[in-house]
Order: structure tokens, then sequence, then C-alpha cells
């Protein structure tokens, strides 16, 4: 049986909950499909640029009710241990994806969205209708967004262009607890790859990092390549042995590509990693994540209210998808293939040494202003 809705929204991660928040706080009814329950934890950096605070006020999120750190300083170390710091132009917070996804998750509930634990096994599109398939349903809606995040199944039977290529990254992340600054984002580069620290709610330090897969299978397990690889950096071999594992045992997540990804596709408006996926080196996913969630909603708005056709709709998205996303992203992949070659990051140091107002100056690249409300 066929059940028609104004709204499906494919994925439950931030782009997908903001977006199901936005659209019902504006009187749309919405369903959003997620194979996975909350509150879980997700591999994440967990760190967000204050750019987002007034996008999330207007939602009705106050992210203080979750306690989060307060973040205003970088600190990024070189392989050969090298250190620079700085302060964060807009500063941000540290929040883990445990308490912020669930806490959006029941705001969108508060609001009316219809929230399903299931698989999307299908999605196809025909005579200006959606038809998406799980095993228990079948929906049909004039409008899908897609927020299922790096890497899917969904990916595969549409086709997408990344999904075909062999990706070289996976990422490791756990909680611990130990000694590391409240106030403080570090980022710590290693031979293959880049580990992100810094505090979030409940004293915990949330550690993530990206690593070459080449690099990593020539080890037995997490533990030895720790030691072997990431220890070489003196600042990130102190971090973690000041601090004890939170969890059973660090989460994974493999097959992770950084490739130019298009922002609709299928006639899809595809949202947060889905759409593309910035560097953690440059600490700004899960901000670009909500931010495009407020693009894409506000734009269905003005499809579902008339005042733009499809056509419109979909060049629109793209349009601005690419004014505020696609510079911040050719910059990380810049700054990710710069890093990884050590003689490189050494003269680009030195540099920053000499010159130090050029890290501020970076890092505003691959960070965004302050969201706008209308």
């Amino acid at each position: 049986m066929k059940i028609n809705k104004e709204v499906i929204i494919i994925g439950g991660g931030l782009a997908g909950l903001s977006s199901a928040i936005h659209l019902s706080k504006q009187g749309l009814e919405v369903t959003l499909i997620e194979k996975s329950s909350y509150p879980r934890h997700k591999v994440c950096g967990e760190y967000i640029s204050n750019e987002i605070i007034p996008y999330l006020s207007w939602l009705g999120i106050d992210i203080n009710e979750l306690h989060p750190t307060t973040i205003s300083k970088f600190e990024f170390s070189t392989q050969n241990s090298k250190i620079l710091t700085a302060k964060l132009p807009l500063g941000g917070f540290g929040i883990s994806r445990y308490e912020l996804d669930y806490f959006l998750y029941q705001k969108a509930l508060k609001n009316g969205c219809l929230v399903l634990t299931e698989n999307v096994i299908d999605v196809s599109f025909s005579n200006n209708i959606f038809t998406v398939t799980t095993a228990n349903h079948t929906f049909s809606s004039k409008i899908v967004l897609g927020a299922f995040g790096k890497r899917s199944n969904i990916d595969q039977f549409l086709s997408r262009n990344f999904i075909r290529k062999k990706a070289p990254w996976l990422a490791v992340k756990a909680h611990y607890s130990g000694g590391f600054d409240d106030d403080l984002v570090a980022l710590h580069n290693f031979n293959g790859g880049y580990c992100g620290v810094s505090k979030v709610e409940n004293n915990s330090i949330n550690i993530c990092y990206l690593a070459d897969y080449r690099t990593f299978k020539k080890y037995k397990n997490i533990e030895d390549y720790q030691q072997h690889v990431l220890y070489e950096n003196k600042h990130l071999k102190a971090v973690f042995e000041k601090s004890t594992l939170l969890f059973d045992k660090p989460i994974t997540i493999s097959q992770i590509s950084f490739d130019k990804k298009q922002a609709v596709e299928n006639h899809i408006l595809m949202i947060g990693d889905t759409a593309g996926l910035i560097h953690p080196l440059c600490g700004n996913g899960m901000a670009m994540a909500i931010h495009s969630a407020k693009i894409a909603s506000e734009l269905v708005l003005d499809f579902h209210s008339g005042a733009i056709t499809r056509e419109q709709l979909e060049k629109k998205y793209s349009t601005k998808w690419k004014q505020n996303f696609e510079k911040r992203l050719r910059i990380g992949r810049l700054l990710a293939r710069i890093l990884i070659h050590k003689r490189i990051s050494n003269v680009i140091l030195k540099l920053i040494v000499a010159f130090p107002k050029l890290l501020p100056l970076i890092i505003r690249q691959t960070h965004g202003k302050p969201i706008v409300i209308n």
C-alpha cells in the first residue's frame, strides 16, 4: 500500500533531523526514515562552529541544555611534532553526537514528525512523484531529501559516481577520560592521517582520527597502529597516555570518500555528508550539515507553496550549495594534500610561524559566517 507524504527525509543524522524540525515547524508533514535507533554514538569530530547558533535558536534548539564545552582555541601539530596555536575567529562548542542527535530527534517528534526505524531499499522518481520503499512500507511524495551520510546502499542503487571507486580512508573514534583543556580543539598530523581532540559534555574527551587504509592494514589492531604510528607525534602520544578509554572499544567506519558529489541526483536534494564531505582537518562538517539543511528546507517550502518549480528548486539548491560550501571543500582537499607531505607541511609551518596571522586566515577559509535568519 502506498502512503502519501508531503516530505520524506532519508537519514536521521544532523542534516536530516534539522530539516525535519525546520519543515515541520513551518507546517509540513514530514516522515523521516532512519536505519538506526537513538541514541547512538557516531564517528565524528564533535566540534561545531558557532556559525550555526542563530539557526539552532530559530529552530527552537537551546544547545546549552546539553551542557556543551565552550571552545575558543585551536592547536595544530605536524608529523614531526612542531606545534602552532591560534584563537578561533568565531569559536565553537563540543557536543557528542550521542546527545545532540537524540536531542534533535526528540524535538522532531515533538513537532509531529513521523520517524521510522527502517532501511530504505529503493527510491524511484516518475511522473513528478517519488516512490520510497522500505521492507514494510511504500511511500509516495513530491519531495525527498537525501541525508543518508557518507556512504550508503542508496548511493549504490542511485549509481552515484563516487561509490564506484574504492575509498582509501577509514576513521576511528572513542571517548576518554583524562586531562585536556575544555576550551581547546586540537588537530594532530601523523603519517597517513589526522587526529582531532576536543572535550564534549560530561568532561569526556572525544578523540577521532582519519587514517590511510594502506598504512593502517600493516598493523594487527587499532592499539598496535596507534602505538606505532600516531605515537610518532609526541603531542598525540601524550594525549593518549594521559587518557583512559570510556568505550568498550573504539568505533570505526571505512570507505570514506572525499570525492566530489552532486548536490542533486535523481531529483533528490542531498544534504549533509550525502552532498559533500569536508576533511576532518577543517573541523567543521557538523556545522555544514546543519547549514545545508536550512538551505534545502527554505527552498522546499518555496516549492511547496508554488513559488518555484521543481527545475528551479534543483537549480537554486545546487547553486546555493556551491556558493556556501564548494570553496570550503576545495580548500579542505588542498590542505589535506599539503599536510600529508612532511617536507611541504614543514615549509608551511615555518611560514605561519613567521607570519602568525596566516593561521586564523586559513581557519576562516574553512569556516562560514554566522547564519543569517530572515
